[in-house]
């Protein structure tokens, strides 16, 4: 429970994600930081987007075994919850609405890289408490993937990785991308990224989230176990 008066967070609050400092007055180190792995894949057919299923409380007691941390916010795009449950939640709702919203207004579907833009305007201007998703879609550019952080930087890339599990995710996929890859390929990549995090990140595991953004759409599924997902 955050206290306005200690301006600090209870270590036993759900989470599902890294709680970066937002506030310069919060302690940092008497911020309990928990974790999550993300994996976003852009290729010329579109976007892979692979996320664990793990929501802990203050990192030390795993709260839910079934978080889905993907969901489509755009026709032809998603984003990852990271962060507190409810930041998290709560944005997504959010940017799904302006997005719907400039949709019925143009007659047109926002680009992604305006929906990136305005996620990064959310979560610096917004009262979203440590979020750091990863926002991947399609649009008549190309496919896209992008980074956005506590602060607000929006940073594109061919691949991103948030959460506690970063560093051991791209370890994995380092070498081993190729933007010419196949969706198949990206997907099974990304599956062994989040595994590989899994495996030595405790705030990572129990199965996997798989999002794959095309022209044609957002398809997302849920997997108790790697194996079941390749």
């Amino acid at each position: 429970m955050y206290d306005p008066e200690n301006r600090l967070t209870d270590a036993y609050d759900p989470e599902v994600g890294t709680l970066p400092n937002e506030d310069g007055g919060r302690d940092e180190e008497n911020v309990v930081k928990t974790g999550t792995t993300t994996v976003g894949l852009s290729t010329e057919n579109g976007v892979i987007i692979a996320t664990d299923r793990r929501a802990s409380l203050g990192g030390r007691f795993v709260s839910n075994k079934q978080v889905q941390k993907v969901e489509q916010i755009h026709p032809t795009a998603a984003m990852t919850l990271v962060g507190s449950v409810g930041g998290a939640q709560s944005f997504i709702r959010s940017l799904r609405a302006e997005a719907d919203l400039y949709e019925v207004r143009r007659d047109e579907p926002l680009s992604i890289h305006a929906l990136a833009t305005l996620a990064g305007n959310f979560a610096r201007g917004g009262p979203y408490f440590a979020i750091n998703p990863i926002v991947g879609g399609v649009d008549e550019e190309g496919s896209h993937v992008y980074s956005v952080d506590p602060a607000g930087g929006v940073l594109e890339d061919d691949y991103t990785v948030t959460g506690s599990g970063t560093m051991v995710a791209t370890g994995t996929i380092e070498g081993q991308y190729d933007p010419e890859m196949s969706l198949s390929e990206a997907r099974d990549l990304a599956i062994r990224a989040v595994n590989a995090a899994a495996e030595r990140d405790t705030g990572s595991g129990n199965g996997v989230v798989l999002a794959e953004i095309t022209d044609e759409g957002v398809e997302i599924d849920a997997f108790d176990d790697y194996e079941s997902a390749e």
